[in-house]
Order: C-alpha cells, then sequence, then structure tokens
C-alpha cells in the first residue's frame, strides 16, 4: 500500500496527465492539498519535493509550485522545447534538493558544535 505522499503526488500526476493540470498552471497549494487528502503539511511538503524530483513540477520563489513542461499529449511542443526543458527541470530540482539537504546539514552541525560549546565550558567550569 502506498504512503499517503505517494498517493498525493499520484493523484496530481494524474491531474497532469489527463490535463485538467497543464504545463505553466499552478499547482493545488499546501493548504489545499493538506484539505484535500487529510494530510499534514510535511506529508504534503514530501509530495511536491517527489514531483519536483520527478520533474512534473517546479518552484518559482515568492509564486509557488507549477506544472513543469514536458510534451503535450497531442504531440506539439512547448515553446520553451521539451526536449531540453524536462532534464533541466529535473535537475534544478535535484539541485534544489541538495541545497536544502545541504542547509540542513549545516544547521545541524552548527547545533551540535554549539551543544559541545556549552558542555565543554560546563565541564571546564567545574573543574577550576
Amino acid at each position: 500500500m502506498p504512503l499517503t505522499f505517494e498517493v498525493i503526488a499520484e493523484a496530481v500526476r494524474e491531474r497532469i496527465r489527463s490535463g485538467g493540470l497543464r504545463p505553466g498552471d499552478a499547482l493545488p497549494t499546501q493548504a489545499v492539498l493538506m484539505r484535500e487528502f487529510g494530510a499534514s503539511s510535511l506529508t504534503v511538503q514530501k509530495a511536491m519535493t517527489l514531483l519536483k524530483q520527478e520533474g512534473w513540477a517546479v518552484s518559482r520563489p515568492g509564486k509557488g509550485a507549477f506544472v513543469a513542461h514536458h510534451d503535450h499529449p497531442d504531440g506539439a511542443d512547448d515553446l520553451d522545447g521539451p526536449e531540453t526543458t524536462a532534464p533541466a527541470v529535473v535537475a534544478t530540482a535535484r539541485v534544489e534538493a541538495l541545497e536544502r539537504a545541504l542547509a540542513d546539514a549545516v544547521e545541524q552541525i552548527a547545533d551540535l558544535r554549539g551543544r559541545i560549546e556549552a558542555l565543554e565550558t560546563r565541564s571546564g567550569t567545574r573543574d577550576r
């Protein structure tokens, strides 16, 4: 049985495949998807991350998530050239995911350093 985030991602993929959502269209907001699927914000975020990694969606900072440009079902090309846009979208999504992971790791390292310094300060104070 698929996990909830996979169910959400598949529902959005199906809307794109069926033409309900077209390249360049805004994807439903996190709040809308949370209500629709009775899911947490983290679950919806995981679904959106998956869609971006797979090249189905792209983020536009300050504007939201949008359907990525792909070949149209009728065979017509996108203005951007889907043969070059889709790989670029996937690469961009992967870079964004890696940048978020790196930022999280840097934050965790800084937090651990702070804890170590606090422990060293406390133990140093006791030894004196």
